[in-house]
């Protein structure tokens, strides 16, 4: 059965559908009460046959209803937002926004915070489908094979922010991490600088900021380069101590590259408590331009991202395609702005 079902469940007319209790029947070789009882009342079925339910399960990306049958097939005008994050403000702005949008388009938003492990968000995210909400917003483009399946055969609208890649699932708005990168490591040669010294979040985009501005700086002979990972949540504490770590040995650098405004942040008050002056004695720069940054002191300097707009028009899409108005550009790249200020 399951090379028949070819992961996602085909109705007559050859369009995706979401997969059913029945098929997950034919896919065991149990009958539907079997099923149903091993899914909800566990205790009364041999284990046995609760590995045989689960296995059909995986294989066609079956996604228990929990809400009431005559639900299923109508809307519940609940959209699902799934952000790795929120307590470092780098996502606050836009799920603010996609809220607002919704709002005003009469959805409610369910926000959902599932870390940066891909196995966690694919049983969140499974989870939060069996309420049935109308579409997703996911953020960013890399997912496990179990998720991108799920969200398939779920068969809703799906949003991916803060990313870009011309093969999304379905609808995606971001940018290229890896084009910041490029752009940081080309204002810091611009500038004659020959010491870098990256504090990187350990967070997939993050990493390919930091390769993209990597690759233009090596490209410069005599180029020197220290890396170094950080844990999340990437603070101001977190920043610190990284820097701190960084001159222990008596290394000197041109600039200081951070993967957020935080961590940024942490780096030049870090520099500050043993005598150093930004950017007298090493340039900092940060990513995102969040609220402080310009007012901080000094100044920092950033990359910005839309991310309030981001939120509204990912908002305005999903909405689109539920309602059925035709969305012009399912992919669309905001791009991004290098904030010169004091820190660099």
């Amino acid at each position: 059965m399951s090379n028949a079902l070819n992961t996602i469940i085909k109705n007559h007319t050859g369009r995706s559908r979401t997969a059913t209790l029945e098929d997950v029947a034919r896919e065991a070789g149990l009958s539907p009460m079997t099923v149903s009882r091993a899914l909800n009342n566990p205790k009364v079925v041999r284990p046995a046959t609760i590995a045989r339910v689960m296995d059909a399960v995986n294989v066609t990306g079956y996604i228990p209803n929990m809400l009431a049958g005559g639900l299923a097939t109508s809307r519940t005008k609940l959209i699902a937002v799934v952000v790795p994050q929120i307590n470092n403000n780098m996502f606050v702005d836009t799920v603010q926004a996609i809220s607002d949008e919704l709002a005003a388009r009469g959805y409610h938003m369910l926000l959902c915070i599932v870390g940066y492990e891909p196995d966690a968000e694919t049983e969140i995210v499974a989870t939060l489908l069996s309420r049935r909400p109308d579409g997703i917003v996911l953020t960013g483009i890399h997912h496990s094979s179990d998720l991108k399946r799920i969200i398939l055969n779920a068969n809703i609208p799906v949003v991916e922010i803060w990313d870009l890649t011309p093969t999304p699932i379905d609808m995606l708005i971001g940018f290229s991490h890896e084009k910041v990168g490029n752009a940081i490591g080309e204002y810091f040669l611009e500038k004659g600088f020959t010491r870098f010294g990256f504090i990187c979040a350990s967070d997939r985009r993050a990493v390919v900021r930091m390769n993209g501005a990597i690759n233009v700086l090596r490209a410069q002979p005599g180029t020197e380069i220290r890396e170094m990972m950080v844990s999340l949540p990437a603070n101001m504490e977190v920043g610190r101590a990284a820097l701190k770590e960084m001159l222990s040995g008596g290394e000197r650098f041109d600039a200081i590259i951070c993967s957020s405004d935080t961590l940024a942040q942490g780096v030049i008050m870090e520099a500050e408590a043993q005598g150093l002056r930004v950017p007298d004695d090493f340039s900092v720069i940060g990513f995102a331009d969040l609220n402080f940054a310009a007012h901080n002191r000094p100044s920092i300097t950033t990359v910005s991202v839309e991310k309030w707009d981001l939120g509204i028009r990912a908002a305005t899409m999903l909405a689109d395609r539920i309602e059925g108005i035709k969305v012009e550009e399912p992919i669309v790249d905001t791009g991004y702005r290098l904030v010169i200020r004091e820190s660099a």
